[in-house]
């Protein structure tokens, strides 16, 4: 297998609710881009007693649609996948105008510590001010009236990333995946917000569960997750194969590496594919197969490791 069959027929049907599993609506926010496919995705969950997962960006017209769509229900918990400036800061005036409580991993965070003189190139992406009411830890469960969502953390995308399984564990199949896993695309893993390391460790822990239907954050539902998953897995180890090829060649440095592993990638992608590309390099120097002078850097020179890569 080379990679997943991506899916890239959806119609987002922005600020409408769309009934995609029993008890289960999604409206899409009208913040198109190539990083978010058709917009943000949030989901309502359940009937009169219901939670809110992942409420989106600060868009007033995406508010409004939400509030419409839950008029005459209680809102208990608005709960928040990752802390992305596309997912998070609207949970505030959500629970403003709700008194819902807010969940979530935590605060936002990098995987890892900056190196000196090291920019975060995704830090204006990140919701720093978000604060959940509570930390949820793997396998917490929290309820409302006829469902019920179980946390399953999956750091990599982001290192507070978490997906929900809706009712008890494989009691439905149905997993909210937000961005770790997505029908049209693959998550961008771009340290030092993520890591490639933790990435493939998430997909591996997915795979050990048996789930029907991935609801994810952007773009329409995957609807056989094992293969998919195997798919996404193939498709990093081949990213990962053609990073060690490029460095055995003698690209030392990541532009290059780029401009050969992505050469029919649209441009404007270019940057999130270095920031790929070194989240391999990361995970790569983890294991002792290339090496690089000092710490790891977007600019920095790389090269096999004596032994580590033949």
């Amino acid at each position: 297998m080379d990679g997943p069959d991506f899916d890239l027929d959806f119609k987002p049907a922005h600020g409408e609710a769309v009934t995609v599993a029993d008890g289960v609506q999604r409206i899409t926010v009208n913040n198109p881009s190539p990083f978010t496919f058709h917009g943000t995705n949030s989901y309502i969950v359940g009937d009169k007693s219901v939670a809110v997962i992942d409420p989106g960006p600060e868009d007033e017209a995406h508010f409004q649609a939400l509030m419409a769509a839950l008029k005459g229900r209680e809102v208990t918990h608005i709960a928040v996948s990752h802390t992305h400036r596309d997912h998070s800061p609207l949970a505030r005036r959500l629970k403003t105008e709700t008194g819902a409580l807010v969940v979530a991993e935590g605060p936002h965070r990098a995987a890892r510590l900056l190196h000196a003189g090291e920019i975060n190139p995704f830090a204006e992406s990140s919701d720093k001010d978000f604060s959940p009411d509570i930390a949820l830890a793997d396998g917490d469960r929290i309820e409302g009236d006829g469902w019920s969502l179980t946390t399953l953390l999956t750091p990599g995308h982001t290192a507070n990333h978490a997906a929900f399984a809706l009712g008890s564990p494989n009691e439905t199949g149905i997993v909210f995946s937000a961005d770790h896993v997505m029908a049209w695309a693959t998550s961008i893993v771009a340290p030092p917000d993520g890591s490639m390391t933790d990435y493939m460790a998430s997909l591996e822990k997915l795979l050990g569960r048996d789930d029907r239907l991935y609801l994810p954050g952007h773009g329409g539902p995957v609807n056989a997750p094992a293969a998919f998953l195997r798919g996404l897995r193939a498709h990093r180890r081949m990213r990962e194969r053609a990073v060690l090829e490029r460095v055995r060649a003698g690209d030392t440095f990541i532009p290059d590496m780029v401009k050969v592993i992505y050469a029919t990638t649209d441009p404007r992608l270019h940057g999130a594919a270095a920031l790929s590309v070194f989240a391999h390099l990361e995970d790569l120097l983890e294991r002792g197969q290339v090496e690089t002078d000092g710490a790891p850097s977007l600019t920095g020179a790389f090269r096999l490791a004596p032994g580590g890569a033949s």
